[in-house]
């Protein structure tokens, strides 16, 4: 189902960037494809410096793909899509009685967002440099899938909790920000960089995630 929703608007995208193609003094649409970096909140807080703020976030990697339809020079209604991924081993170290015991297990995680929302950006045909700005909010869904659980010493596993082989949950999510695209000529612009704040309401908690991208603009 999850696929299926994916591509479908995956292709309505599309189909909003090719109806607005159109001769005018502003480009009537654009398609976006490209590299999505997540930075997602593990919930953690170590301090308040630029090193603490990744320290504390697990890196997630993927695509993001967006349509706009710009109904003026400047404004445009918008739709995005990404979905980023990570695998990892967890290691977990304890005692029992006071005996040393270990658990590990990994853990392979994937985080979507289906936004809509505003973009603000000089669409003119001329100019080489185009910042951009945006609002979006719709739906983030998290997914984490468990497998090779180890435990030892073996006769304490028993009192380990076993993870469920997968968790996933959908909820409230938004990204704010922006970035700047290098016009190349009237049909192509390189997406410089975008950086969002993607804030995700999921089982009444908060991720301050960071999203940050690049790639083309058609």
């Amino acid at each position: 189902m999850k696929k299926a929703i994916l591509l479908f608007s995956i292709a309505a995208l599309s189909a909003v960037f090719v109806s607005a193609q159109a001769v005018d003094d502003h480009k009537k649409g654009e398609f976006y494809i490209g590299y999505s970096n997540g930075q997602v909140d593990t919930g953690l807080d170590s301090g308040s410096t630029a090193a603490d703020f990744f320290r504390d976030r697990e890196t997630f990697h993927g695509f993001n793909v967006s349509g706009v339809y710009n109904f003026s020079r400047y404004l445009g209604v918008k739709g995005d899509i990404s979905g980023t991924y990570n695998s990892t081993r967890f290691t977990g170290n304890f005692n029992v009685g006071g005996t040393p015991a270990s658990v590990s297990f990994d853990t392979d995680s994937s985080l979507y967002n289906f936004l809509g929302g505003v973009q603000v950006k000089d669409n003119s045909r001329s100019g080489r440099f185009k910042p951009f700005a945006h609002a979006l909010v719709g739906a983030g869904h998290a997914r984490t899938k468990f497998s090779d659980f180890q435990c030892s010493p073996g006769n304490l596993c028993a009192a380990v909790v076993v993870p469920d082989e997968s968790a996933s949950a959908t909820g409230f999510a938004g990204a704010f920000g922006g970035g700047l695209d290098i016009r190349l000529n009237d049909k192509v612009q390189i997406r410089a960089f975008q950086v969002d704040y993607n804030p995700m309401r999921i089982e009444d908690a908060t991720q301050h995630n960071v999203r940050f991208g690049a790639g083309i603009v058609f």
